[in-house]
């Protein structure tokens, strides 16, 4: 599985106007103009993908995220909603769905594509402190939201006190040692000689003249997956896979 390259969602603020390359490249797709997204990567590295999964209906889905619809329940909440594809379907299916997104130009696009509730802002200030889910979604590959081991688990932490008893996340992403180049083999080893995890990406998001912040990724294998989620209050209960590609889901640890 080629990975899509993946939008700003873990940066900490909400991105400005010149910032929001991610927003008008969603824009243009929704306006039917043709559109690249470029990702540069702090070691000069450039990669381009083709965004039209954005906009994706379900039936041209990753298959471990269309297996993943059905793991789905009560209430949910999707970080980094983006143009609110996966939301749009669970609403379609009876969901009450949350969408959040720090891009102020993708929560327009996923309103005018009819998503109900999707908020501008971050885990921390787009929420009501009472609001509890059922299912955390991190699908697309979100699950790079956890941008390395510290962050990674503080945020896991946080997600244990925003969903219900029987809370679940689903986070997608894929194996970056499988099948890497080496070239990826390099920017691993240098990422663990600085004392980060080996699939951390360090990257910005270009479209036009827009440009985001730059912000850390996570690309993690499985075993590291379960690895992160340990003391977190979350455990691994399976995998669904596709070659490299994989969703993960997690559910709080009974005590």
């Amino acid at each position: 599985m080629r990975r899509q390259l993946r939008s700003p969602r873990l940066l900490r603020t909400v991105l400005t106007p010149r910032e929001d390359s991610f927003g008008h490249l969603l824009s243009d797709l929704l306006a039917g103009r043709h559109a690249v997204e470029v990702v540069e990567r702090d070691d000069g590295c450039v990669f381009t993908s083709e965004p039209s999964l954005y906009l994706a209906p379900f039936r041209s889905w990753w298959p471990q995220e269309r297996r993943a619809m059905r793991l789905v329940r009560g209430r949910v909440l999707d970080l980094g909603c983006g143009a609110g594809r996966i939301g749009l379907h669970l609403q379609d299916r009876g969901h009450e769905v949350v969408g959040i997104d720090v891009s102020p130009l993708a929560v327009e696009v996923a309103r005018r594509r009819g998503l109900v509730d999707v908020r501008l802002g971050t885990l921390d200030t787009a929420l009501q402190a009472n609001e509890r889910f059922d299912t955390v979604l991190l699908l697309g590959n979100n699950l790079g939201l956890l941008a390395g081991e510290q962050l990674g688990r503080r945020l896991l932490r946080k997600l244990a006190c925003a969903v219900t008893e029987k809370g679940r996340i689903l986070a997608g992403s894929y194996d970056p040692y499988d099948g890497a180049s080496e070239l990826a083999r390099g920017y691993q080893a240098r990422n663990r000689a600085r004392g980060k995890m080996g699939g951390v990406e360090r990257l910005r998001v270009r479209y036009r003249q827009y440009a985001t912040p730059w912000y850390d990724v996570l690309f993690a294998s499985r075993e590291e997956v379960a690895q992160l989620a340990e003391g977190t209050g979350w455990v691994v209960r399976r995998f669904i896979d596709n070659g490299a590609g994989y969703v993960a889901l997690l559910e709080l640890e009974q005590t």
